[in-house]
């Protein structure tokens, strides 16, 4: 199964194993990019949708393991798919523990390499879901005053208005105010679902520390 706007890196020194990689995903209507090595990857900028890369361990220059770390090291989402015509246990373990999706030796079967994609497509794209809701909630964050700021802190911490107004020194009524406010600027209809989008936002509901991010 192909996910919208998503692109397979076939990373591989073997010309021959790239073409015939690249020609199998294709036939299955993936968009493919075909490349030669880890340091040629890393200077492209970053696919703008899910992403995964079948890469060979034993790249020269830079190897897989190094460029996966670096992937990680840089916060990328693309997906990693190791393939490996001599891996040791150790290696592989090594590389699943990272994060990779699967690895393959070689020679592998097309259907486990294109079982290996779809998971790895289908996790890319959950994380580029979590991200594109992480900014809509921080962008509706940056909306707030720094008082309104504090009080949603307070709220998603369990506080009454009267605890509120107590801890920011000021009235009740104050905070009543500035409680709808924030409501209606973060688009919540319920202290539960306010909870819900801080924790999208990485703001934990049991933090009282009123620092704005």
């Amino acid at each position: 199964m192909t996910l919208a706007h998503s692109l397979v890196y076939v990373i591989d020194d073997d010309m021959s194993v790239r073409r015939a990689i690249g020609r199998l995903l294709e036939s299955e209507d993936y968009s493919v990019e075909l490349l030669t090595g880890a340091r040629e990857f890393l200077a492209q900028a970053p696919h703008t949708g899910p992403s995964c890369v079948i890469l060979d361990l034993n790249l020269p220059g830079l190897n897989g393991l190094e460029l996966q770390e670096a992937l990680v090291g840089r916060g990328r989402a693309e997906q990693v798919i190791f393939i490996t015509g001599g891996a040791s246990v150790p290696t592989c373990v090594q590389a699943m523990k990272a994060g990779a999706v699967d690895y393959l030796p070689k020679p592998f079967q097309d259907e486990n390499l294109l079982s290996a994609v779809n998971r790895a497509l289908e996790r890319s794209s959950e994380q580029w879901l979590q991200r594109s809701q992480r900014k809509e909630v921080r962008d509706r964050l940056a909306t707030l005053t720094p008082r309104e700021f504090d009080v949603l802190k307070c709220v998603i911490a369990g506080m009454l208005n009267k605890q509120i107004a107590s801890q920011l020194g000021t009235t009740e009524g104050t905070i009543k105010v500035h409680r709808g406010r924030v409501m209606e600027k973060m688009g919540a209809t319920s202290v539960a679902e306010l909870v819900i989008l801080a924790q999208k936002a990485g703001i934990s509901p049991a933090s009282t520390d009123t620092t704005k991010v």
